[in-house]
């Protein structure tokens, strides 16, 4: 088991009881996305967690795909799909990088809180890119420290060598942008609350 994945199993069952920390803006991401749904669609969630989002969004898509790097994190998904009775939703333990996909196969891919997370989040972004069908959506929410608390840099090493942090990686907004862009992704829709919060992103493959 990686370091990261031990990380997320160790905090699972904390993360699950967690409360979301501002629910209106969940909920008008969770809005927003739906505009870009079709009851036929197939979509990947890329670090769904504990599952939460794939079963709020399973009412509304043909079949979700919902991946995750912690085996801990995967079983509460599944238990809560099962309370609550959703059927198109395949939970599997993977990372972005053992994800076999065939090219322009999918409709949506959701990575939400996660691109800050990867060791390469261009190398993620392009594997996106070649998943999903043209004029498909890359739905994303991600913390850029890059444009608050640049001195995270220096902290991050630190905190995951102590076990304290997971893997973290600092950009802004922009460096962002710029990687979807540049790898042939059209951004549809932007939103920050504040700029202190994640980064809500829509991008189109072009």
């Amino acid at each position: 088991m990686s370091q990261t994945s031990a990380f997320w199993d160790k905090v699972a069952e904390r993360y699950s009881k967690k409360p979301v920390a501002d629910e209106a803006a969940y909920q008008e991401k969770l809005r927003v996305t739906r505009d870009y749904f079709q009851p036929d669609m197939e979509v990947l969630e890329i670090g769904c967690g504990t599952g939460s989002t794939a079963i709020a969004h399973a009412p509304f898509a043909k079949h979700i795909r919902a991946t995750d790097i912690s085996p801990k994190m995967i079983r509460i998904a599944e238990d809560k799909a099962v309370a609550a009775k959703i059927d198109n939703i395949a939970f599997e333990v993977s990372s972005i990088d053992d994800l076999e996909v065939a090219d322009q196969s999918l409709d949506v891919v959701l990575a939400l809180s996660v691109l800050h997370l990867l060791e390469d989040r261009d190398e993620a972004i392009a594997n996106v890119h070649k998943m999903l069908k043209k004029d498909g959506v890359f739905v994303t929410s991600t913390v850029c420290l890059g444009d608050t608390m640049k001195f995270i840099k220096l902290l991050a090493p630190i905190g995951r060598f102590l076990g304290l942090m997971p893997l973290l990686r600092v950009f802004t907004v922009q460096e962002l942008a710029e990687s979807l862009t540049r790898a042939g992704f059209a951004i549809d829709y932007q939103w920050q609350p504040e700029k202190s919060v994640a980064v809500f992103i829509v991008a189109r493959k072009r």
